[in-house]
């Protein structure tokens, strides 16, 4: 099934230890994989793991991830006491009293007041329990982020096989209409001919040259032959499993060259009308094959 290169996904998850990673991740259509990243300091270490993992569910595409945790757990932060900064603030206290002859009362809690002498530090977590923490969220997320363009995936199928049978009802009615066009040019000019000649001898074979000539000048009939492989091939694509957008794109500008070609051949309204609509099909698959993965 094809997937298109529109996505997003959300994952969440906690333990009881009251800690929860959260990972969000959107995509646009790009024509390499290109995974921005945006993690908090404290998982950064997991750059690299979190890369690898998403190969596992895009291949193409500019993918968004952005991180974030809480941590409310009681062993999250713990008081340090920093007994040599204490120390410097009692030697500067003492030669104060002495320099100045003033008595000095510091109390311990007083001290602790002091910048520098008591602080919140956090404390280092097991880097295993975050990954784990992490890891289930990131393919959570994941998960739902390929949920997602997997269905945008399904409705860009339906259209472009809805557009792919316009134009081979096109490509049919060309074909159909080519030797028409032939037949009644050849008609018009012998017309011509008997109104200028009157009752002079026609030269068939004169006629049967010119007619020839005009033909040749307007024959599509090998840009038939190709545009009736290449919608094939790419209703057969369609329905592949793997990844598709590289090849639809190639595709679609083959396909594009031939209806040009066809375009600047025709010398019929009804032909002309039918090109021109076959031409704007093609450019309209050629975009939505831009969001195919």
């Amino acid at each position: 099934m094809i997937r298109s290169m529109t996505g997003f996904g959300h994952g969440e998850v906690s333990n009881d230890k009251n800690q929860k990673v959260t990972v969000e991740m959107k995509s646009v259509n790009h024509r390499y994989c290109d995974i921005s990243l945006k993690l908090p300091k404290k998982l950064a270490m997991f750059e690299a793991n979190i890369r690898n993992i998403m190969k596992e569910y895009a291949s193409r595409g500019k993918i968004d991830i952005y991180v974030s945790y809480e941590d409310l757990s009681e062993t999250a932060v713990s008081l340090h006491y920093n007994q040599a900064m204490a120390a410097e603030y009692m030697q500067v206290f003492k030669k104060m009293q002495e320099d100045f002859g003033i008595e000095t009362k510091i109390t311990a809690e007083a001290l602790a007041k002091y910048p520098e002498v008591v602080t919140l530090e956090e404390v280092q977590q097991d880097e295993e329990v975050w990954w784990e923490l992490l890891e289930a969220a990131l393919r959570q997320a994941a998960e739902k982020f390929v949920e997602t363009r997997t269905i945008e995936g399904a409705n860009l199928k339906k259209d472009l096989l809805g557009k792919l049978d316009q134009m081979a009802a096109d490509v049919a009615f060309i074909e159909r209409r080519s030797p028409q066009i032939i037949a009644e040019y050849r008609a018009k000019l012998e017309e011509k001919v008997k109104e200028f000649l009157e009752d002079s001898a026609i030269e068939e074979n004169r006629i049967a040259a010119e007619v020839t000539l005009y033909a040749d000048k307007i024959a599509v009939d090998e840009e038939i032959v190709r545009l009736q492989s290449h919608i094939s091939s790419m209703t057969d694509v369609l329905e592949s499993d793997e990844s598709i957008g590289r090849k639809l794109d190639f595709m679609a500008q083959e396909m594009n060259r031939e209806a040009n070609t066809i375009l600047s051949k025709s010398s019929d309204v009804d032909l002309a009308d039918h090109a021109i609509e076959l031409k704007t099909n093609v450019e309209k698959v050629r975009e939505q094959i831009q969001n195919i993965e």
